[in-house]
Order: C-alpha cells, then structure tokens, then sequence
C-alpha cells in the first residue's frame, strides 16, 4: 500500500511535464499558422503596394476562423496608403505591419504553480517590413 500511495505522489508531481510539452508543440502550430497567414497577406501586400482593406479582413478571417478567437482580440497594424517601387533603395516604399494575436494557454496545468488564467496567456506579435513591388501609374 506504501508503494502504491508513493507511486501516485510521484506520478502526480510529474504529470505536468509531459502535459507541459504537448501544450508547447501545439502553441508552436498555432504559431507556425500565424504565421503562414501573415506571409501569404504580407506577399499580396507586396503586390498592391499596401494592405487593402480585403487583405486585413482575410487575415482576420483566417485567424479568427482557425483559432476560434474574436476579431477585437486581433490588431493589426499595417501600411494602409500605397507605395511604390523605386529604381534605388528608399525607405519610403517599405510597408510596415504589425500583427498581434493572442495565445490563450501557456503553462499546463496552471493551478498546481498557482497561476491563474489572467496570467496564463501571451500576445505572439509578427512585425517587419518589406518592399512594396507596385510600379507607380
């Protein structure tokens, strides 16, 4: 009976590890996700010169759609005026974007390090730059 009762202790106190590695391959996917739906917006972004308003309601669509998450929890911030193409490098063709979503469960099994669920999430950002490829009219 002693034996029994140790080998449910230990199974307890080691039970968050592996739990702790599924959550972290899953938050990956999603990551990874986001991503990919950021690459796609950002290269049609390249195309048009900026973000257009249908490229920022695809992207919050395909986040909203895939990760269950309401539209007010995503901000993007993106370069919403056109830019073209230059002969020469100019900062001024570059089109900013910021995308924020955030990622509900970080820690498994918050309750045993005594987190709550307020603490238990993160905002995953995606910000950069790249050169718009519109030719000037």
């Amino acid at each position: 009976m002693k034996d029994f009762i140790v080998l449910i202790a230990v199974l307890l106190i080691l039970l968050p590890f592996p739990l702790q590695y599924a959550l972290e391959e899953y938050n990956h996917h999603q990551k990874a996700e986001i991503q990919s739906y950021v690459y796609a917006a950002k290269e049609k972004a390249k195309q048009q010169g900026y973000f257009s308003k249908e490229i920022i309601n695809e992207l919050e669509a395909n986040i909203t759609k895939t990760f269950n998450i309401s539209k007010e929890n995503i901000n993007i911030e993106a370069t919403k005026t056109p830019k073209y193409r230059t002969n020469n490098f100019s900062r001024r063709e570059l089109i900013y974007y910021k995308v924020e979503v955030p990622i509900r469960k970080i820690i498994a099994v918050p309750k045993i390090w005594g987190i709550n669920d307020q603490e238990n999430k993160t905002v995953y950002t995606i910000e950069g730059y790249t050169s718009s490829e519109a030719i000037m009219p």
